[in-house]
């Protein structure tokens, strides 16, 4: 009998090695997975900052580009304002022009007018439109030699007195 118990508690602890044995093997499995998974969660960390850098970035660039897109619009209301004014000036006698009474008029007047101003204008659309200044452009710096359809977009050195 007492035998059987020397037996049965070598079995015991046999069966508690062999136990431990295995639950440190699965803990060590378990440890390369977390470490595994650790990796990975890294790169992806990395990964979204750098896509968080660029659109930072991004959004600057868009920030500067609305910027412009801004400056451009408010200078091309003014030259709206101050083109309808021209159009809209009061005579002497205290009215309002009528461009279609004076084109029946003086329709060869007119005409000459209208068709250097629309060159003008056209002028205005392709520097708008990202079009190179010419030399001429560039250099005016009198009333006579500007584009007073945009003055200021395609005359930079000419200053208003």
């Amino acid at each position: 009998m007492f035998s059987s118990i020397k037996i049965a508690i070598v079995i015991m602890m046999m069966a508690g090695a062999g136990g431990g044995f295995l639950y440190v093997k699965t803990l060590k499995s378990d440890l390369a997975t977390s470490e595994a998974n650790n990796a990975k969660l890294l790169d992806s960390v990395s990964e979204q900052q750098a896509v968080i850098t660029q659109q930072r970035v991004d959004f600057e660039s868009i920030m500067t580009a609305n910027k412009e897109l801004q400056d451009t619009q408010r200078v091309l209301q003014t030259e709206l304002k101050n083109l309808d004014e021209r159009f809209n000036k009061i005579n002497g006698r205290g009215e309002v022009r009528d461009i279609g009474k004076l084109a029946a008029e003086r329709s060869k007047s007119v005409e000459r007018i209208i068709n250097n101003a629309s060159n003008k204008a056209m002028r205005c659309v392709e520097i708008a439109m990202g079009a190179e200044l010419t030399e001429k452009e560039k250099n005016a710096t009198k009333k006579s030699e500007i584009n007073s359809e945009c003055p200021s977009i395609a005359n930079p050195n000419y200053v208003p007195y």
